[in-house]
């Protein structure tokens, strides 16, 4: 078996054909991918912050830390739920990753958030992107992906106040 999502079980969701099924699980399953990477980022960026407003950043992605696992918990048993298989391991993360690995180590706050809303565009855009597709093959994962979206979109306007200037120009 392929270390990705797919349709496995003979029964899906009550109501949704096998192949709005499937096409479900490999939406979401791309989701899962983002987010588990998105939290490890988070977490990594919350160890390695330095500088000034260290404190108030360290404490603001914790909140955003528990936040993100949660969502990828309810997509994996999203998944479950519509017959696939979620594969949340490290190998399986990186091969179906689209995206460059995050590449600041320890740096200054401004480095780090600046970089953190750029990881922040990518996820929420693609989150957008899941909701247009969703919207024809599963009403209830698109509300799922929408509430979720509503939240980093917040994450992400708390780490633009950091780096946003006086004018709304965000540095970098």
């Amino acid at each position: 078996m392929s270390n990705s999502s797919s349709k496995v079980a003979e029964f899906t969701a009550p109501g949704v054909k096998d192949q709005a099924a499937a096409d479900t699980i490999a939406i979401l399953d791309q989701r899962m991918v983002a987010l588990i990477d998105l939290h490890l980022t988070l977490k990594h960026i919350h160890w390695n912050v330095v500088g000034p407003n260290f404190i108030g950043v360290h404490e603001m992605l914790d909140p955003q830390v528990s936040a993100v696992q949660e969502m990828t918990d309810t997509i994996a048993e999203r998944i479950a739920t519509m017959g696939g298989v979620p594969f949340g391991t490290p190998q399986s993360i990186v091969e179906r990753r689209t995206w460059q690995d995050y590449s600041i180590g320890k740096g200054l706050v401004t480095d780090h958030l600046t970089a953190l809303d750029k990881v922040y565009n990518g996820v929420n855009k693609d989150h957008r992107a899941a909701i247009d597709k969703l919207g024809e093959l599963d009403p209830v994962s698109e509300d799922m992906i929408t509430g979720q979206l509503a939240d980093l979109e917040q994450f992400q306007w708390f780490v633009r106040a950091h780096i946003e200037s006086s004018t709304g120009e965000l540095k970098g």
